[in-house]
């Protein structure tokens, strides 16, 4: 797989997977849970909780995952910052 499509792939990940801790995580929070009744009733807290927690794991690995695979550019950026300003 060439670097771009690994980088497609990573940030789709990273994407999706924030998309869902974030929404889940608007309705596990204290007092907003009276205004998604509807959900509330589909989805029980305990699942809910399940597919935030899963959610922010995989966006943890895809985050990890792609500091690794853009290790050198940080490193090269970093250098380049602090040479500016000396």
């Amino acid at each position: 797989m060439d670097r771009t499509k690994l980088n497609y792939f990573i940030d789709i990940g990273m994407a999706v997977s924030f998309i869902i801790c974030f929404i889940t995580g608007i309705f596990k929070f204290p007092g907003i849970t009276n205004y998604f009744r509807i959900i509330y009733m589909t989805i029980s807290a305990s699942q809910m909780a399940r597919i935030h927690d899963w959610s922010g794991f995989i966006m943890g690995l895809t985050v990890l995952i792609h500091l690794i695979v853009h290790w050198k550019w940080i490193v090269v950026m970093t250098k380049n910052i602090f040479k500016k300003n000396e």
